[in-house]
């Protein structure tokens, strides 16, 4: 195998819209990272970012129409060499030509003769985001194994603001990663499917300044967001005061309290085929909080009184059994000692399917990169997940989760 044929090969496609321009970032860590990329403009691309540009970055020619290079038949090769396309912006008009299968451009044909994971970013204003023929055009595209995430939310052309908005060039790139790094010939195993995860740790306030919490930044649950979207998934997260980046593709609900965090979950499990509750939510609130901040007085200050928060996990299995639906539900716990034990008690508790237990303290688990785990079935499966990325953690979690979904048919 030559040097060029292990390099992973991603075909940039480039739609034409303002957005354009922030695709440069995601092509410069593309390359950055060692992958090799063919950078396939549209014609009106162009407009936005020159041939010029595309090609420095990329190191690599550019050309839009199918009659360049003709001898090389591009319009074959390369979407037959590619281990990933990646379109970004992916305009309503292009999304449109992919879902009818056009093939007027050098960009449409390599869609048609890729057989490697196709992922699209759309960009575009909220109303044409919204209209009846887009959200057709992107159900058709995902029916047939391609990746459409779902746009961010924020400033748009001009003063607008709303959904449409392309997500960062950093998340994005973290996007293509994860869909490489499960190859080339891996299906969307989560196509078709919506999952509901839960993030970070709720603070309980004690006044406006001083509250209940815990050390959770959160990395875990944003790990198994992007993991699921990379995998196909319709994914809601519901953060509980994390300051990491919006991960593509996710739609995100912030929270801060355990109150908050059981509303927001309660008014999202409906329809999700999975429900992932990896926040850490404190056992205890106070009674009540103070209106202005707690002032030294130079006498002991009084006890504060606390009530325990929701059972959220134990709800949320409640739920299900009330309406006898076919939801995965997956629980995590945080212990300190006798871990497994601890787990084993937690699970038959709780009544969810999986318990994903890791240790935490001394550096362990809370706001690191890795994490590692020992998950619980509730048909008395035990895996242990080894030290490792939390995305590989994630990816292993949803691996279970997968294995116990029900058919769509059911």
């Amino acid at each position: 195998m030559s040097d060029t044929e292990s390099v992973p090969q991603v075909v940039l496609g480039v739609g034409g819209g303002i957005a354009a321009y922030k695709v440069c970032e995601l092509l410069r860590r593309l390359t950055e990272s060692g992958h090799r990329v063919r950078v396939v403009p549209t014609a009106d691309a162009l407009r936005f970012v020159g041939a010029p540009t595309w090609a420095a970055l990329s190191g690599q020619p550019v050309e839009t129409g199918v009659w360049d290079e003709v001898h090389e038949v591009p319009h074959v090769r390369i979407g037959q060499s590619a281990d990933l396309v990646f379109v970004a912006p992916a305009t309503a008009n292009l999304m449109a030509k992919a879902a009818a299968g056009l093939a007027d451009d050098l960009l449409t044909n390599t869609l048609l003769t890729a057989r490697c994971p196709v992922v699209f970013a759309p960009a575009m204003h909220t109303e044409m985001w919204e209209h009846p023929a887009t959200q057709a055009n992107v159900a058709t595209l995902r029916s047939r194994g391609a990746i459409v995430l779902d746009p961010a939310v924020g400033r748009l052309t001009g003063a607008d603001t709303g959904r449409g908005r392309l997500p960062d060039p950093v998340e994005l790139f973290e996007a293509a990663r994860l869909v490489l790094r499960r190859g080339a010939d891996a299906e969307p195993d989560l196509a078709g499917r919506r999952v509901v995860i839960s993030a970070g740790g709720t603070r309980e306030a004690i006044d406006p300044v001083r509250f209940l919490g815990n050390h959770s930044s959160g990395r875990q649950g944003y790990a198994l967001a992007r993991t699921a979207a990379a995998r196909g998934a319709d994914v809601t997260l519901v953060a509980a005061n994390v300051s990491l980046p919006d991960p593509a593709g996710v739609r995100l609900v912030r929270v801060g309290s355990a109150v908050e965090l059981a509303e927001a979950m309660e008014a999202e499990r409906g329809g999700a085929d999975a429900l992932v509750m990896t926040a850490a939510v404190a056992d205890f609130r106070p009674v009540t909080s103070a209106a202005s901040k707690i002032k030294k007085s130079g006498a002991a200050p009084a006890p504060i009184e606390l009530v325990e928060n929701p059972d959220i996990l134990a709800g949320l299995v409640e739920s299900r059994k009330k309406e006898r639906s076919g939801q995965t539900i997956v629980g995590f716990a945080a212990e300190t000692d006798d871990v497994i034990d601890n787990g084993r008690a937690k699970l038959t508790r709780k009544g969810c399917d999986l318990l994903v237990v890791n240790e935490v303290g001394a550096g362990k688990a809370f706001g690191t990169d890795d994490n590692k785990a020992t998950v619980l079935g509730a048909d008395g499966t035990v895996v242990d997940i080894p030290t490792g990325p939390k995305e590989d953690l994630a990816d292993r979690v949803w691996d279970l989760v997968v294995a116990r979904l029900p058919d769509r048919a059911s």
